[in-house]
Parts: C-alpha cells; sequence; structure tokens
C-alpha cells in the first residue's frame, strides 16, 4: 500500500499489479481494502491526508477508461472506484481503488496506471507468477515478499527487471544503479555504473 500511493500512484517504480498466492487472497484483500480506505484525499497541506490530485485531466481519463474497462470483463471493486471532488481543490482526485478477479484481457493488467489504483491477480504456483510478471513490456522495477532466502534469489534472478526488491518497498539509493530493461529503458542512473552512461571509451591500437 505505501509503495502504490508514492504520490498518489504517480512514480515510475509503484507497482502496477499485485500478484497474490491463491491461498492468501482473501486476508491480503481483506487487509488491503482496509488500509485503502483508510487513505484521505486532499491537499498535501493539511495533516492527514495522504492521497493527493492526478497530474492532469488525460490522467483521470485513464484511471475511469481502465477501470470501467475491467468491471466490463468481469472485475470487482473491493474499494474505490470513483472520482473525488474535494471542496476548493477541483475534481481531479480519484478514490484509492483496489479492483479484484482481474485477468490478463484486461487494459490494467497490460498498460502502466500511474494513479492510484491496484488490481489484484491470483496465482497457484511460482512458475506462474513469474511468467505472468515476466509478461509486459515494461521492465523497471518489481517486487516480491517471502520468507524463504532460497527462493527470493531463485525469483529474483528470473524476473526480467532491472530492479528487484526482496521485502523491500524502494531497493534505490544514490549509491545503487537505478534503471530498468526492455521498454523502461536502457542503462542506468547512479552509482559508478551511472558514471559510464557520461563517458567516452578510447580505443588505441598500437602497431610496433
Amino acid at each position: 500500500a505505501a509503495i502504490k500511493f508514492l504520490n498518489t500512484g504517480q512514480a515510475c517504480i509503484c507497482p502496477n499489479r499485485l500478484f497474490v498466492q491463491r491461498g492468501l487472497a482473501d486476508a491480503f484483500i481483506a487487509t488491503m481494502t482496509d488500509r485503502f480506505k483508510a487513505l484521505k484525499a486532499g491537499s498535501g497541506m493539511t495533516d492527514g491526508v495522504t492521497v493527493g490530485p492526478l497530474i492532469e485531466a488525460k490522467a483521470m481519463e485513464k484511471m475511469e477508461r481502465q477501470v470501467a474497462d475491467a468491471l466490463e470483463k468481469g472485475a470487482k471493486v473491493a474499494t474505490g472506484g470513483e472520482r473525488l471532488k474535494i471542496d476548493g481543490l477541483g475534481d481531479n482526485f480519484y478514490a484509492p481503488t483496489l479492483l479484484t478477479d482481474v485477468t490478463p484481457d484486461m487494459l490494467i493488467y497490460r498498460e502502466e496506471t500511474f494513479g492510484p489504483i491496484a488490481p489484484v491477480i491470483v496465482y497457484d504456483t511460482e512458475d506462474e507468477v513469474i511468467a505472468m510478471a515476466n509478461d509486459t513490456e515494461y521492465g523497471l522495477a518489481s517486487y516480491l515478499y517471502t520468507n524463504n532466502l532460497s527462493r527470493a534469489i531463485r525469483v529474483a534472478e528470473r524476473l526480467k527487471f532491472g530492479m528487484v526488491g526482496i521485502n523491500d518497498i524502494n531497493p534505490t539509493s544514490a549509491a545503487a544503479p537505478f534503471g530498468g530493461v526492455k521498454q523502461s529503458g536502457l542503462g542506468v542512473e547512479g552509482a559508478r555504473q551511472g558514471m559510464h552512461e557520461y563517458l567516452d571509451t578510447k580505443l588505441l591500437g598500437i602497431s610496433v
């Protein structure tokens, strides 16, 4: 919940899809529903506010389009799913939304959301969830949660993402390389690896 709503979901490392093992799904959805409902939308200058506005009208249109498409194809709204109007602040706020019964044919499964909507996809096996997680054109950040160290390393190595947070919602720092793969970019920022992006390599060929 914390990383999903970073900047109201408008950050490049916000997760777009939440994959949950079937045996944990009911408890996970109940917990997240309570947390989402506790979030308060409004001005960041007001104490207690945790969710701000979307950056523009087009962003709001994307939220409404993705939710409408998901509902039409069988998804359910656990909480949220609507535009909010905050007195004196306009109507560019969208309620923190949790969607369940999300499937691969839905727009929200394929498109980057960049907003306060979290779709839950249930899986059964490790191989299944890795295949679903990698089934995207994006590849910046991914996250996994487990108490099994062997599983953590095994899954992290198979995930096709530039960064993997293991029980960590923000695996970034100035001393660490930041960057993705696939359509999420080439190269990295930060750390010594990031410095190499600004350097040219010169080859000297010497015949003696």
